[in-house]
């Protein structure tokens, strides 16, 4: 396992405008894009702890669009929760450098961040229960609802395209016809799969929904949850916020949420949309979205979670038709199993889309 370079976080610390005196500094989370450590100060005799990520450029290649969609939105997340109780552990806090900028780029050409640590709530690698995730709905839903009045100008597309379901499946055509890595053979019935579902992928953007700021990455480890009450305080992880539809967010969590399998889960037997874990997402996602949200909106969230899943294979099959140029892979095929299960999962969500339909009708 390769480690996090060892960079110099006294140094880059001292260039944000924190009081105290650095103490040190450890990685933190079990992010696999940015480089991410809790910073430790003491301030007055009390240790107070920041997080400090340096920013995968190679990823995101609009460091300063992104940055800037981050301090508009934490910006008008503050204003909006302002007087609430607990408000300060309700959104992520940016710290800015001594020249007043969101960000620091050290001499090596890296962009670094800053945030207050929040205290007393934690993030969860997989969902627990259904009550955990209905809090983590809820929770993706109030940031949406709370985003819906950010002025203009639009936000940047950090990531353009990047749940335009038509554009991904035909980049899996185009590796289909290619087939550099001469892999196409081993994955006649996932190509199948793919081909005879094509008609679903430009249902969302025919739709004609409101185009919304969302998440654009809602894992269930992107809400921390109050370690005391359990409730889902904070939406973390900004990276990926940008102009999209509603349902790109309730899709995805759909897609990682409700099956107890892993998403490289070679054991297809294992792969299920949960029922229950569905309602609660429901339940949780309109209790804090539903009076924003259009009639359209809430008809389509049970197809949004089969087109998210849908395209997530999609992609994992592009990649390993490709010659696995884009995901990491830790085995031979790991695209094609990780491809596999989101074609398994797709299938379940496909068999209970009647009784999802039936639930969100009568949620409202």
């Amino acid at each position: 396992m390769s480690q996090k370079p060892n960079y110099d976080l006294r140094t880059i610390a001292s260039h944000f405008q924190i009081l105290g005196n650095f103490i040190g500094a450890e990685p933190y989370g079990s992010g696999h894009i940015n480089d991410t450590y809790s910073v430790s100060f003491n301030q007055g005799g009390k240790v107070v702890r920041y997080i400090f990520q340096r920013i995968n450029h190679h990823i995101f290649k609009q460091p300063v669009a992104l940055m800037e969609n981050i301090q508009r939105v934490t910006d008008h997340l503050g204003k909006k929760l302002a007087g609430e109780p607990g408000s300060s552990s309700r959104l992520l806090t940016l710290i800015k450098t001594l020249g007043g900028a969101p960000f620091y780029r050290d001499d090596a050409g890296s962009y670094w961040r800053a945030y207050i640590f929040i205290e007393g709530a934690r993030g969860y690698d997989a969902v627990e229960s259904p009550a955990q995730a209905m809090a983590a709905a809820r929770a993706f839903g109030r940031f949406q609802k709370l985003l819906a009045d950010l002025p203009a100008p639009r936000l940047h597309d950090t990531i353009p395209d990047f749940h335009h379901t038509p554009k991904r499946f035909a980049a899996l055509e185009t590796a289909i016809s290619n087939d550099v890595a001469n892999r196409a053979k081993l994955a006649r019935s996932e190509i199948e799969f793919a081909l005879a579902h094509k008609e679903i992928t430009g249902i969302l953007l025919d739709a004609r929904l409101p185009e919304r700021v969302t998440h654009n990455d809602t894992k269930f480890n992107n809400v921390l949850l109050d370690e005391a009450t359990g409730e889902g305080i904070c939406v973390i992880d900004l990276d990926t916020v940008m102009p999209g539809l509603a349902l790109y967010d309730f899709g995805d969590m759909v897609r990682t949420t409700t099956s107890p399998a892993r998403e490289d889960e070679q054991d297809l037997s294992k792969v299920t949309m949960q029922f229950p874990m569905f309602e609660a997402l429901a339940r949780g996602y309109l209790s804090s979205a539903g009076d924003f949200l259009t009639l359209a909106e809430k008809q389509f969230l049970p197809f949004s979670g089969k087109l998210i899943t849908f395209e997530i294979g999609l992609r994992f099959l592009t990649d390993f038709l490709a010659g696995d140029t884009y995901f990491k892979i830790h085995r031979e095929g790991h695209n094609l199993d990780r491809c596999r299960t989101q074609f398994k999962l797709v299938e379940s969500i496909k068999q209970q889309e009647p009784n999802m339909n039936k639930l969100v009708e009568e949620l409202g």
